[in-house]
């Protein structure tokens, strides 16, 4: 009897302990992106899986089933495209063919500019280049002397225009220039850089580093040591930097240990977000308003039309209202991360932009003023390093280059610049005047009768094909021909500098349509009626599972 009862007893103990346990689970799993994109252990499973194979020249020019007629235009148009850009870049092409043999950053971003299986026949026939001499305006130029437009943005760093750059570098180093570089002392133009950057961010103190990733990495730890919480919350399709398992699924060698990765804009997310005990800090990228749950949209991955973007600013204010709330309630701290985004979207970045206040900011590209820097800016009782009551308990952090004296006397002269009445009139009407750049440049593609929009978040860009087609991702190299530079990513992503006149925008719109007429008349989206996104990934899977079974 006693042995029955004292089982009995066990039996419910261990069911207590399990229905909780469970039940979270439950509520997690149901808080991801239902795709992959929100399960990085399974997208890194089936990226192991995905074999590796490449179509030749016979294959290579119908994986839609086009018939002959335009087969043979688009290799027509695929050889004029070669002979191009060939010819008119020879010097670019042997230093960046030169380069690639010593520099793993060419050989995986060469590698990685279209789907894997058109890669290797491209790069045989396409030469691009990689080497740039000068920069004027909107404009850059090769070692060839040609001049493009420039849509790359330096990854973001490029707000002000490259000229305004050049400036704050120079004043930069003529501040430093009687201390050189001692480090560890600081130099005194430190003291307005952290008085301005307070005010900036609305935040109690500074701590610098020498990129952005090195300044997430520094709040999420000061997050974990002072909630005493372990795990972070990243949302499906966000970059925070390619440390640990924060960049989570393919690409990291790391599966997720500490990291949730969950959908954004979810009522299930808050729901995870205001009940574990275990979450000492939600991560925000504000580009994610133009993607919610989809990764950086680069080429590579375009293997149909399916790509989606779209921005609507009330939406995402009223996500992130509740989503402070409920950080908040449950004492974990919001870190907003606009290492990319800062100073695009206002004077204030996007916590001034959306009315939303974080707990911590990290920001990094624009701010030094074109030389490397991380910065993380955040409330006193998250910024403190150390316990007074157990001095033995400590947050290290110390990086030998953090505040250069030539980076902080550039990021003095761009604090300078964003002060001007010049600057501050960039950011009057920017939204309208960029939205409307947008729409006159999509209304322009309608009328040209291409199966290509845009869509937009302020000066950042991406480009959505209407229509099911496997080649999408050739649009990259007329638009090179055209002469509008773009990043390794392709047309996923464009970024303009906040300089643009509306006399260089007319000459982007006028040379991207160009190029989308180009590229319609080689036949590129001239494909068989019954041609589906489905229908392409279908056929795609069959290719995969024909390779793994050696067919």
């Amino acid at each position: 009897m006693n042995d029955s009862f004292a089982l009995s007893a066990v039996a419910l103990a261990t069911l207590a302990w399990l229905v909780p346990k469970a039940h979270r689970r439950l509520a997690l799993s149901r808080a991801k992106h239902r795709s992959l994109t929100g399960h990085s252990r399974m997208a890194k499973r089936v990226a192991g899986l995905i074999p590796g194979y490449a179509y030749d020249e016979a294959n290579w020019f119908d994986r839609d089933g086009a018939n002959a007629e335009v087969v043979a235009r688009r290799k027509a148009g695929f050889a004029r495209l070669c002979d191009t850009l060939n010819t008119r870049h020879p010097k670019s092409i042997e230093a960046t063919a030169q380069a690639r043999e010593m520099l793993a950053d060419l050989q995986f971003t060469g590698s990685y500019r279209v789907p894997f299986q058109f890669s290797p026949w491209l790069r045989q026939n396409l030469k691009l280049g990689g080497f740039l001499q000068a920069s004027e305006g909107v404009k850059v130029t090769d070692l060839d002397g040609i001049e493009f437009y420039d849509l790359t943005g330096s990854y973001g760093v490029n707000l002000l225009g490259y000229d305004t750059y050049k400036q704050t570098i120079a004043e930069g180093v003529r501040t430093a220039e009687a201390l050189g570089p001692v480090l560890g002392a600081y130099h005194p133009v430190l003291i307005d850089n952290m008085r301005r950057l307070k005010a900036i961010s609305g935040q109690d103190e500074v701590s610098f580093h020498m990129s952005g990733t090195e300044a997430v990495m520094q709040a999420v730890r000061l997050a974990r040591y002072h909630t005493r919480r372990r795990n972070l919350v990243r949302f499906a399709g966000a970059y925070h930097g390619w440390w640990e398992d924060v960049q989570p699924g393919p690409g990291n060698p790391l599966p997720p240990r500490e990291t949730y990765t969950l959908a954004d804009m979810s009522e299930q997310a808050l729901k995870v977000i205001g009940s574990r005990k275990d979450i000492a800090c939600v991560l925000i990228n504000p580009l994610q308003a133009l993607h919610p749950n989809s990764g950086a949209p680069g080429d590579s991955s375009l293997v149909d039309s399916a790509r989606k973007a779209g921005y609507d600013r009330a939406a995402y204010t009223a996500w992130l209202q509740r989503l402070r709330e409920t950080c908040t309630a449950n004492g974990v701290v919001l870190i907003f991360d606009e290492v990319f985004m800062g100073f695009r979207l206002a004077p204030g970045g996007a916590q001034e932009y959306f009315g939303v206040r974080a707990d911590m900011v990290t920001y990094g590209k624009t701010l030094g003023g074109g030389l490397p820097v991380g910065v993380v800016c955040g409330k006193h009782e998250l910024m403190k390093r150390y316990r007074e009551d157990r001095p033995a308990d400590i947050c290290f952090a110390r990086g030998t280059f953090n505040a250069h004296p030539y980076v902080l006397g550039a990021m003095a002269a761009f604090l300078d610049r964003l002060e001007t009445p010049e600057v501050r009139a960039l950011y009057d009407g920017l939204e309208e005047r960029w939205n409307g750049r947008a729409s006159r440049l999509n209304a322009a593609l309608a009328q040209a009768g291409v199966p290509v929009q845009v869509a937009n978040l302020s000066t950042v860009w991406t480009v959505l094909y209407d229509q099911p087609a496997r080649y999408n991702w050739m649009l990259q190299f007329y638009l090179r021909e055209q002469g509008l530079a773009l990043s390794w990513v392709g047309s996923g992503r464009l970024i303009f500098s906040l300089n643009y006149s509306d006399a260089d925008f007319d000459e982007v719109q006028r040379r991207f349509v160009a190029a989308a007429c180009a590229m319609k008349a080689d036949g590129w989206w001239d494909v068989p009626a019954a041609l589906s996104n489905k229908a392409i990934k279908r056929s795609l899977l069959r290719e995969m599972l024909a390779q793994r079974l050696g067919r």
